[in-house]
Formats: structure tokens, C-alpha cells, sequence
């Protein structure tokens, strides 16, 4: 039987639901109003934590930049509980774009608000169309989950990524490394080495469900969830 992957509900779930569909998986969207925390731990075998808006500065101790818009204090609140309770129960946990970013805050972390303003405009990072298009190439760390998964695609330790976003991991929470780095140094890719498999990646993998590209990362999720 297909291991449960419970999906952070966003606004646009039809490709995550694909490529876990695809990788072996059930998908499952549970209900931030309907479903609490320690039920859809208990009732998935796996977690993946999606795209979306802001993360509110409040949930980090920062007050916010000029430029975070469109946040969303009830699923900030739901997603920052629900990482937490997914990582002490050692769930298999694969976090895209603002769900590697929830992931960083829920575990101590912090962001940076904006990059265009903060880091600069070296690297394109808001490529909105199409949605795979690629943006820029990143690292991939010798000897990592990433690097492990990706292997296939990954050409002299880079490898190109689609991208739309303007915030980014800044402090890194305990216990978590860096895996993956724009040119700009922009952190792409965090792991928690001591989980079972945690990977959180900034960009869209789930964007190139056409030609599966990146189905490997939610196989590594599917496999990490299986009995």
C-alpha cells in the first residue's frame, strides 16, 4: 500500500499532488480548520511543506521589511506547529520554497525578508514564467541527500533550478546544514542530517512534473516513509 503524504495545503496543489502520485505515494491534504497537528502526524507516514506567501517576521522575533506582503498568520501558526511535530515524531519531511523557510523558523531559524534589497539583483530569483523555466544554476553538495538523489543531473556539483522568491533562509536553525547555494549565496537546500531524511529546497521541483526531472526528491520522501 502507498505510504500517506500529508501536503501543506496552498494555493496551487495540483503538481505536488502529481509528483507524489507519481513517486509511489497517497496524497493527502489535510485541513488547517479540520485537522489538528497530532492527528495528521499520526495519520501520514510522511510530510511535504509547499509553496505560498510570506513567512510572518513575528514567528522569528523581526519586525517586518517594507516588502513581506500577502502573509497568513493562521497557516504561519498551523506549519511552524505541524514541522515541529513532524521532527520530534521523526517523520520523513521534503520542504519546497516557503516550506523550506517555515522548516528554518519552526526549528529556531530565521529569514531574510527580501533578497533583491538585502543581498541584491546578482541572481535572477523571481523567474515567474513558465514555471519551469530555470532561473540559475546552484551547488550540490558533495556526499548529501541532495547530492545523493540528484546525482543523475547534477553536472561538475551544480545544478539548474527554476525560482520564484524573494525571501530566503538567513540564520540557520540548529542541527540543520547548508546542501545547496545560489552564486549570490543565497541558501538553496537545507538538511537535517540527523533525521531519517529532512530536506528542504528553495526552488519549485515540483514544477517539472512533465518531465520528472526532480521526481528523485519525492522518491527519496516516498522511499524514507515506506514501513
Amino acid at each position: 500500500m502507498p505510504p500517506r503524504i500529508a501536503i501543506a495545503p496552498c494555493r496551487k496543489m495540483t503538481d505536488y499532488v502529481e509528483s507524489v502520485r507519481l513517486a509511489g505515494g497517497d496524497p493527502w491534504e489535510p485541513s488547517y480548520a479540520a485537522d489538528p497537528v497530532e492527528t495528521v502526524v499520526s495519520s501520514c507516514a510522511g510530510l511535504l511543506l509547499t509553496g505560498g506567501a510570506d513567512v510572518a517576521p513575528d514567528t522569528y522575533g523581526e519586525a517586518p521589511h517594507s516588502t513581506v506582503t500577502d502573509v497568513d498568520a493562521v497557516r504561519d501558526e498551523y506549519e511552524i506547529a505541524l514541522v515541529r511535530a513532524a521532527l520530534a515524531a521523526r517523520l520523513p519531511v521534503l520542504a519546497i520554497c516557503r516550506g523550506l523557510q517555515v522548516m528554518n523558523v519552526a526549528a529556531g531559524g530565521s529569514l531574510v525578508q527580501d533578497i533583491p534589497s538585502q543581498v541584491g539583483t546578482a541572481v535572477a530569483h523571481q523567474v515567474p514564467n513558465p514555471k519551469d523555466a530555470i532561473a540559475h544554476d546552484v551547488s550540490v553538495a558533495p556526499g548529501s541527500r541532495l547530492a545523493e538523489l540528484m546525482g543523475s543531473v547534477v553536472v561538475r556539483g551544480r545544478l539548474a533550478v527554476n525560482s520564484r522568491h524573494h525571501q530566503a533562509v538567513q540564520r540557520i536553525a540548529a542541527g540543520f546544514v547548508v546542501t545547496s547555494l545560489a552564486p549570490d549565496g543565497v541558501i538553496e537546500a537545507l538538511e537535517l542530517p540527523e533525521a531519517p531524511f529532512c530536506v528542504g529546497v528553495q526552488w519549485h521541483p515540483e514544477n517539472f512534473v512533465e518531465s520528472r526531472t526532480f521526481l528523485p526528491l519525492f522518491a527519496g520522501l516516498i522511499a524514507a516513509a515506506r514501513p
